[in-house]
């Protein structure tokens, strides 16, 4: 008879990494869904776009921009778990009225472009089964309000990432459309930048959708709402950085595939020309699984995007806030939350062209999100905020330079839209 005990010492091996599967698993949840929310309709566009424009060249300019996403909803994640309070709220606390003022106005401005992008998100999706946006935009605006209301949100956002899972035939498609691993790699590791206001412009709308700052404030705030406390952040940390690193890992494999696809073509013209990207791997299914895809990320952000706003401006005035709580126990929080949606989707109801839509409201958010991170970044840096866990010497460096590239590049862009200069 075999000894037992070598068949015993193979297997505790495994149980360890099935635990730690499981508990990396267990703790994913605000960083993830605040970085995937990132790929809402605006950014599927935005990306798409950029493949289609310029090919691979924005590749590298997305290596830096995951390096910044990682650093700023890290110090977010932080700042929620170890302060128990939102952005908001920590800006009201440490900045004067006239700067809190002046951040939740940003906030404000930035959120209602993407809210209304998000609902033509949903039409221009709906379009594709041939159903009008008149109808597919309403019945939209009721399943986001009812189900975050009245129903289970934790079971809405699951319902909404599984329809997000579509977007991983994006990855698929890039490599089955054979883009040319050397161009693919080159582009990652060195600049390939092209000189001309039309790459900055779509730079500046690649940060704004990659760094949005309703997912900064989102994803502070549901830290807080999940009650994670500061020993548990080791686990928020890995759904942070994982969560980042991921979303744009998928954003990646977007430009990749479309630019192999249709890339040199110009500016995206429409929501069907990007799912042409798909056909590699799907072939005549490819509109059908984009459009699920494009549902999904347009309803799992038109829910996040009202939050985060409902969420900061509760936090600032010290009203209560959180999905758990009834309607008649928030009133000012689900009463924001539901002006949101309620004018972002009558907007979007509006004639327009979507991919345009889309794309402005990154560009928007790309030349807000320097302002707000300003205030991430001092807050982070605060030993009266965060005592020891504080942003470090490397730490601060390293965000300092994120937050001031992001800035100098939108400030750049603003001066040459003003100014008319092409």
């Amino acid at each position: 008879m075999s000894d037992p005990a070598p068949l015993a010492m193979a297997t505790k091996p495994r149980r360890r990494w099935v635990v730690r599967l499981l508990t990396i698993l267990a703790i994913l949840g605000p960083g993830l869904i605040a970085a995937n929310a990132g790929n809402d309709a605006g950014g599927i566009l935005t990306y798409a776009s950029a493949g289609s424009q310029f090919g691979y060249r924005t590749l590298f300019l997305m290596v830096l921009v995951t390096v910044a996403l990682v650093v700023v909803q890290e110090m977010c994640s932080r700042l929620g778990v170890f302060t128990g309070e939102g952005l908001g709220g920590l800006i009201r606390e440490q900045f004067s009225a006239r700067s809190t003022f002046l951040a939740l106005s940003l906030l404000l401005v930035a959120n209602a472009g993407l809210t209304v992008s998000e609902f033509a998100g949903v039409g221009a999706s709906m379009e594709i089964f041939d159903m009008s946006p008149r109808i597919s935009i309403p019945i939209a605006a009721v399943l986001v309000w009812g189900l975050t209301v009245l129903g289970s949100y934790s079971r809405a956002e699951r319902l909404f990432l599984i329809l997000t899972l579509a977007f991983l035939a994006y990855p698929i498609a890039a490599f089955l459309a054979h883009p040319g691993a050397k161009e693919v790699v080159s582009n990652l590791v060195w600049p390939h930048f092209v000189r001309s206001h039309a790459f900055l412009v779509l730079a500046v709308a690649l940060i704004g959708t990659t760094i949005t700052p309703y997912m900064q404030f989102y994803a502070a705030s549901a830290v807080v709402d999940k009650g994670i406390k500061p020993a548990e952040y080791g686990g928020e940390r890995v759904d942070a950085v994982s969560g980042a690193i991921w979303s744009d890992i998928i954003s990646i494999f977007i430009i990749i595939a479309t630019a192999a696809a249709i890339g040199g073509s110009g500016p995206l013209q429409s929501a069907e020309q990007a799912a042409e990207a798909l056909k590699p791997a799907v072939g005549a299914a490819a509109p059908q699984l984009f459009a699920f895809g494009l549902l999904g990320a347009s309803l799992l952000a038109a829910s996040v995007v009202p939050l985060s706003t409902a969420y900061a401006i509760t936090d600032a005035v010290g009203a209560p806030r959180s999905v758990s709580a009834r309607l008649r126990e928030a009133p000012l929080f689900y009463g924001l939350f539901t002006l949101q949606i309620v004018l972002g989707a009558g907007i979007a109801l509006a004639p327009g062209n979507l991919v345009a839509l889309a794309v402005n409201a990154q560009v928007l958010n790309g030349i807000i999100t320097p302002l707000l991170l300003t205030y991430v970044l001092i807050l982070a840096n605060r030993s009266s905020v965060l005592g020891a866990a504080r942003n470090g010497p490397r730490f601060k460096v390293v965000a300092t330079i994120c937050v001031a590239t992001v800035g100098i590049l939108s400030f750049v862009v603003l001066v040459q839209t003003v100014l008319g200069l092409h």
